[in-house]
């Protein structure tokens, strides 16, 4: 297990940004006023923009070991995932200094592609029989951050 331990990163930091949410600190590019449904927003799409630029790194620069993790062979749609990370990601940061119509907006294609993503690690899991710590504990990431996100849009009424 301890070589897998990288395998913990991305629940624990879906866990910690509704540890940033629900502990009513000021979060980034907080506007006066707004309500605490749209704050924890922020602090969601903050956590989920860094995470993404992270997977620009990981599937870009370490490639081979990022896809050995995952219980992949290393190809070119992985480089495809890593240009679309970068560019949630950099959304995301845009956003959290914005209005909320921006969080609304990088919120949409980032709970469309983090559910599908999520799907698509079940399918490999059943099909598979692909139980890398990598293919798996990613679930609480892809499905906990897209229904976070969904639930908080749908909650702010900006939807």
């Amino acid at each position: 297990m301890k070589k897998y331990w990288s395998s913990l990163i991305l629940p624990g930091l879906f866990v910690l940004a509704w540890i940033f949410a629900l502990s009513g600190s000021a979060a980034p590019g907080a506007i006066a006023g707004e309500s605490k449904t749209i704050a924890d927003l922020r602090w969601l799409v903050y956590f989920a923009g860094y995470v993404l630029i992270v997977s620009f790194v990981m599937h870009f620069f370490l490639a081979k070991s990022t896809a050995k993790s995952i219980g992949w062979k290393t190809n070119g749609f992985q480089y495809e995932l890593s240009f679309v990370s970068l560019g949630l990601g950099l959304g995301c940061l845009y956003a959290i200094n914005h209005d909320v119509a921006s969080l609304v907006t990088i919120s949409i294609p980032i709970i469309v592609f983090l559910f599908l993503a999520g799907v698509n690690h079940v399918v490999e899991i059943i099909r598979l029989k692909n139980y890398a710590p990598n293919n798996t504990l990613i679930l609480i990431w892809d499905f906990g951050m897209a229904a976070s996100l969904m639930a908080l849009i749908l909650a702010s009424g900006k939807f």
